[in-house]
């Protein structure tokens, strides 16, 4: 049985709803809050019949805002037949408590309406386990009603210990659940360890796709994989971890991972249920951190997605800053954009139309260069069947057939395909040029 599946602290689709929205000192310079809320609701399918706006300098303990907002919301809640309330702002357990008591109807935080957006969208088993364990931590610290569906998830028979109150039995219920869960995804975790292990004793380079929820991303890992991810103008259109093997022009054979998308004041319980998946960002050679180019709020959006890649420990990755939706930007051709070392630290395309993908190769060709070698070599009649294999690991530059009907084959591969190669009968050596 799916813990979550539209229970009483999920969104249900088409509730009628009212998004609170209460200004704080701290949130006052980030322009794109309150359109960002709303974008959320929406994400979750609701029907949002009325928003408000509360400006405070401070936090109330009983309801975190005034008594007198609280009487003239829950007056909106009787004349609107309103089902749900959701504050952008997170709440503590008694707040959320005496804001249903009051309002009589359910409340929910920015947190639990993303948690409820991320178990809409997550498809995968390890995306759908890493979920209902953020959820089951998050509502582990506001279990103070009756839960009397969480004794299904495991014999009733035996469960409920002398004198023990249904909130006793539940909080036990959520501790096994968590263990359950935890277990399971170590032993995913364990096989994903492997797959990595492989990747890297085959010295294949890493790119990892990273950036603000709704910046392109599943588009262009389509685009550089010719694959069919799922991508949608929306927020957190795709959760699960996506990894494809691709040939790039003049880098040859890589390893792409299309990760989560990141937002404003992630959640902590997801970021610490999706650590494995954010793993992969981790461990990349490179980093492309993909930006919306034609939102007007990208700057503010690039420091918050910058802040989520040092927590995770992927701080130190060479990246490049992929400025994506350049076909939404009038008369705006792609290019490169250098720092004062040569290096590229920009990238302006578009992914949905192509523009400026080149240039993203070559950017990517650069910054692999040190793990990449160039090669001469040369295959006898009876090994030309190589060339093949090269194609599907490496990129040829340029080939020819000698008068002897030998293969002469100009390749970029990495140094340690290239001593596999060597050591293949009928493949000789006749120069090779480091790119480090």
């Amino acid at each position: 049985m799916e813990l979550f599946d539209r229970q009483k602290d999920a969104v249900g689709q088409g509730e009628r709803t009212l998004l609170v929205y209460v200004e704080l000192p701290s949130t006052r310079n980030i322009h794109n809050a309150k359109s960002e809320f709303k974008e959320l609701a929406q994400s979750s399918g609701l029907v949002i019949l009325e928003t408000i706006q509360v400006n405070r300098n401070s936090t109330k303990a009983q309801y975190f805002i005034g008594t007198g907002k609280v009487d003239e919301i829950a007056q909106m809640v009787q004349e609107l037949e309103l089902d749900l309330v959701i504050f952008s702002s997170e709440l503590t357990p008694s707040q959320e408590r005496n804001l249903e008591k009051t309002l009589q109807c359910q409340v929910m935080d920015r947190t639990g309406l993303i948690l409820d957006i991320f178990a809409l969208r997550a498809s995968s088993f390890e995306g759908k386990l890493q979920v209902e364990l953020a959820q089951l931590r998050h509502l582990s610290t506001r279990l103070v009603r009756g839960w009397t569906h969480l004794e299904r998830q495991k014999g009733g028979i035996g469960m409920r210990g002398p004198g023990e109150t249904q909130l006793e039995t539940d909080k036990r219920l959520i501790a096994v659940r968590i263990k359950n869960i935890t277990r399971r995804l170590d032993k995913v975790h364990k096989q994903r360890d492997l797959g990595r292990k492989s990747r890297v004793k085959n010295e294949l380079p890493m790119i990892a796709l990273a950036g603000y929820t709704n910046a392109g991303k599943s588009t262009l890992f389509n685009t550089l994989t010719d694959a069919k991810v799922f991508a949608h103008d929306q927020l957190f259109a795709t959760l699960d971890a996506t990894i494809r093997r691709v040939i790039l022009p003049a880098s040859g054979e890589a390893v792409i991972v299309d990760t989560v998308g990141f937002i404003q004041d992630l959640p902590h319980d997801l970021v610490d249920a999706f650590k494995s998946t954010l793993e992969e960002t981790k461990r990349s050679n490179v980093l492309l951190h993909i930006v919306d180019a034609a939102d007007e709020y990208n700057i503010e959006k690039i420091g918050q997605v910058e802040e989520i890649i040092e927590e995770i420990g992927a701080g130190k990755i060479p990246t490049i800053l992929v400025m994506n939706k350049i076909d939404c930007l009038d008369n705006f051709t792609p290019r490169l954009d250098r720092d004062e070392s040569g290096r590229v630290y920009r990238v302006w395309i578009s992914s949905q139309t192509g523009e400026g993908i080149d240039l993203l190769y070559q950017a990517l060709a650069e910054q692999l260069s040190g793990m990449m070698t160039r090669a001469k070599i040369e295959l006898d009649v009876k090994s030309a069947h190589i060339r093949s294999e090269i194609y599907d690991i490496g990129y040829i530059h340029n080939e020819k057939v000698d008068d002897f009907g030998q293969w002469i084959l100009e390749i970029n591969v990495t140094h340690h395909y290239l001593s596999k190669l060597l050591n293949k009968k009928g493949v000789k050596l006749l120069w090779e040029q480091s790119q480090k």
